[in-house]
Order: structure tokens, then sequence, then C-alpha cells
């Protein structure tokens, strides 16, 4: 399934929810279900500097696409986290690199989260891109036959 698609059917299923409570009730469910990880999972090197929240991603390359896991100590930030590793995990870096994100706006995620919780999405999605960006780079030079 393409990124699009993958954004297409999240956006489909915030249509079918009446009202931003509901929303919310959708995201923290989300959250809920993403498995929460040990305290070793939670490193300072996977922290996602900036948001509201303590928000922690790991990115692994697996052959040439990216596996996203994620976890937070809030329910929120973690149902944004499942969105996020729903539409980006499995897939090229290269795709990632040059896809924008518009489910973001779309969904109207920067209107209903506080100005902290939208920011802190745009930085979920900066470390996602980050990732991408440097599996990439690791891609080509493994292809090139490059070991500098």
């Amino acid at each position: 399934m393409t990124l699009q698609n993958k954004e297409e059917k999240i956006k489909k299923e915030f249509l079918l929810l009446k009202n931003w409570e509901e929303k919310y009730e959708y995201i923290i469910d989300l959250g809920k279900n993403l498995p929460k990880k040990s305290n070793i999972f939670r490193s300072e090197d996977k922290l996602i500097h900036g948001c509201q929240s303590n928000i922690w991603l790991e990115a692994k390359l697996k052959g040439v696409r990216i596996f996203f896991d994620a976890d937070s100590d809030a329910l929120l930030p973690r149902g944004m986290a499942a969105i996020m590793i729903r539409i980006y995990s499995g897939h090229f870096p290269f795709e990632i690199i040059s896809y924008k994100a518009n489910f973001i706006s779309e969904i109207g995620f920067r209107t209903f989260l506080s100005p902290i919780r939208a920011n802190g999405i745009l930085l979920f999605l900066k470390k996602i891109k980050f990732y991408a960006i440097a599996f990439n780079e690791k891609i080509s030079v493994s292809l090139n036959g490059n070991n500098t």
C-alpha cells in the first residue's frame, strides 16, 4: 500500500467521527493499542525533544525499507505515534523523504490540538524524515560499493 493510500484510509476513518471528542477518543484508543515499551527502549537517543510529553521513536532498516516503533508516556501522543507508524513504516526511505504529509492539516490536527501538541506531530514527522535521509544515504553508499 502506498503512503497516499495509507493516508487516505486514515482520513476516511476520521471523517466517520462526528466531533473532536470522538476523534480524541479514537486517537487515545490507538495509543492504548500501541505496545508499551521497556525502559531500555525509552533511551535518550530515541527521545524526540520539544514535545509536550515524552515520546520515543526508533527506526530500523530491514533490507531497503524502514520500520518504525514508538512509545510515549501519554496516551494522546502514543495515538498520534501509532498513526504515524501506520503511515510510514515499511516504506522505502526515498518515498518518505519526498512525501508531503497532507493528512496532518486535512484531518485538522493543527486546529484541534494545542499548539504544543501540534508542534510535537511536526517534530515526530521531522524525525521520521531524518531517519529516512540517513538510511537513504546508507543504502546509496551500500549500492555504490563505497565504504567510506
